[in-house]
């Protein structure tokens, strides 16, 4: 068995992404892209999923530049029924009761817009996705300070804490 590391595109940090794995994929892509228009207005978004029969990268989207960026991610992990989606104009806590909900999604890596790495396990058979480092490792605990920065973030962005 070999291991590799995959660094998920994501310019700039600029995008949500959120990897999972599902099945069905002639179905789940165009089904997961038509239920996430409707869970955010205006939200740009689109979903690449790898088929393993006839082992290609399904793609669809509202956006070329999110299209791209999904599609490219998908290929390089390239572990059949792992879907990628790219957002803008959307949070991940947004969208993913709505991916969570759909009936051939099995599972939910990771979802950010911090730097993400996908850990690979290949074998004779194909690739599995092992797992997701999302952002860097963390030092310490937040103090009281901190933690009032945190809410005022959270507030901020619409989200009230207390």
């Amino acid at each position: 068995m070999k291991l590799e590391k995959i660094d998920i595109l994501n310019p700039e940090q600029k995008y949500q992404v959120i990897i999972g794995q599902a099945n069905f994929t002639v179905f789940t892509v165009d089904d997961l892209f038509r239920a996430l228009l409707t869970s955010v207005p205006n939200i740009k978004v689109a979903v690449a999923m790898n088929e393993a029969a006839p082992k290609l990268v399904r793609v669809t989207g509202n956006d070329e530049n999110l299209k791209k960026i999904a599609a490219e991610n998908a290929l390089k992990i390239a572990a059949s029924h792992v879907f990628v989606v790219v957002t803008s104009n959307a949070f991940p806590i947004n969208v993913l009761n709505t991916i969570k909900l759909h009936p051939a999604v099995c599972s939910i890596f990771v979802a950010s817009a911090n730097p993400i790495q996908i850990i690979v396990a290949e074998t004779e058979l194909g690739r599995a996705v092992l797992g997701a480092v999302d952002g860097s490792a963390v030092k310490k605990i937040e103090s009281e300070e901190e933690k009032k920065q945190r809410r005022e973030l959270c507030e901020k962005l619409g989200y009230k804490v207390e």
